[in-house]
Formats: structure tokens, sequence, C-alpha cells
């Protein structure tokens, strides 16, 4: 239960909306304490992420994004934030594998919900792109069945997951995973948000000064 004062009953108007205000300061420092944490574990492993990434997109790459739920929202902005970023920064070719309903519904209907982004990866993959999936969990069935496809396609393979990285952590092929060591899906969101545009802006720094 995120909020349990909120059903204990009579405490009154004011101890109720101090413990609003606790909880928040609590929860707001629970996240910072992550992300800094987080940022310091991977701040080698990010660099040389965005750094393949960088090479890729530079000989043609594209990058694929994908996730369940709220990590299909991220996979979104993921794909927004590279291909529209606005302002002077640079636009890369990014796709989100979530938004297409039509491909999603039939691949999940005909064939099984496992295979919504493995097979579009088969279809669209190719040696020198990037996929990206995020997780909370990290044991989505059809994100470590697309994980797999992408390594077999000759792709460069990322992955972002909560808790202790669960399957994603076992899966072969990977070549940079970012486990965010929470148990709060809240706070694992919030951290991979952190993750995620920091490979953005240490891709854009990698690709600076170059024509395009």
């Amino acid at each position: 239960m995120l909020y349990p004062f909120l059903y204990a009953g009579g405490s009154g108007l004011d101890t109720l909306l101090e413990d609003v205000r606790r909880s928040t300061r609590e929860k707001v420092e629970d996240i910072v304490r992550l992300r800094e944490a987080v940022l310091e574990q991977y701040a080698e492993d990010l660099a040389a992420c965005a750094a393949r990434m960088a090479g890729a997109f530079r000989s043609g790459g594209r990058l694929f994004t994908f996730g369940n739920g709220g990590s299909s929202t991220d996979a979104q902005d993921v794909a927004a934030l590279f291909l529209n970023p606005g302002g002077s920064a640079r636009p890369l070719p990014a796709l989100a594998l979530t938004t297409d309903v039509a491909v999603v519904t039939a691949l999940s209907n005909d064939v099984g919900f496992e295979v919504v982004f493995a097979r579009q990866l088969a279809a669209f993959g190719r040696p020198g792109d990037i996929a990206l999936a995020l997780s909370t969990s990290g044991n989505s069935d059809n994100l470590i069945a697309a994980l797999r496809e992408a390594a077999r396609r000759g792709m460069t393979v990322v992955g972002l997951a909560g808790y202790t990285g669960g399957q994603m952590a076992e899966t072969p092929g990977l070549h940079h995973l970012f486990t965010v060591p929470s148990s709060s899906v809240h706070r694992v969101q919030e951290a991979q948000t952190t993750i995620y545009h920091a490979l953005w802006e240490l891709t854009q720094l990698e690709l600076a000064g170059e024509a395009f």
C-alpha cells in the first residue's frame, strides 16, 4: 500500500497533511539516492553503451524500443527522445515497437503475445541496429524473446530492468544491462528515465560536430 495513512481514518486533516508531506519527502529522498547510486554504478557502462549506439547510428543503424505496460510508455518516450529531440540536437532514427496497434493486436491474437516484439524485430531488424528493452521485473517473456531475436540478428542489445534483473540478466547476447536495484516499480521506472536520458545525452555528445 503506497499511502496507508489515507486509510487509517480519524486522524484529522492536519495529521493527514503532515503524513502526506512526510511521505512525499521520503519518496523524493529515495529516488534521489537511487538515481545517484545507479549513475555511479553504471557511469562507465553508460559511456560505453552510448559510444556503441553512436557508432551504430553513424553506420546507418536504427533504434527499436519496446516494453509492456508503463514500460511501453517509456519505450515510446525513448524513441521520441532520439527521433525528435528538439532544439539543435541531432534527430536519430528510432521506432517504438509498441505503437502499431494493428500489428501488436494481430500478432497477439493470431500467434501469441510472447512474439509481439520478436516478430517485428525479425521483420525490421538488421545487423548494426539497436534493440532497447525496458522492464521493471526483467521477466517478461515477450521481451526476452525479442532480446534473443535481436542478438541473433547481430544488433546491439540493451536492457533496462529493476530488482535484480530477473531473466533479462541471464539472457545471452546482451551487450549492456542496466539494473535499478529497487523492489519499487515506481522508483525503478523513475530511475530508468534517468538512465535513458543519460544514454541519449551521451550519444549526442559522441555524435557532436559530425555532419548530418
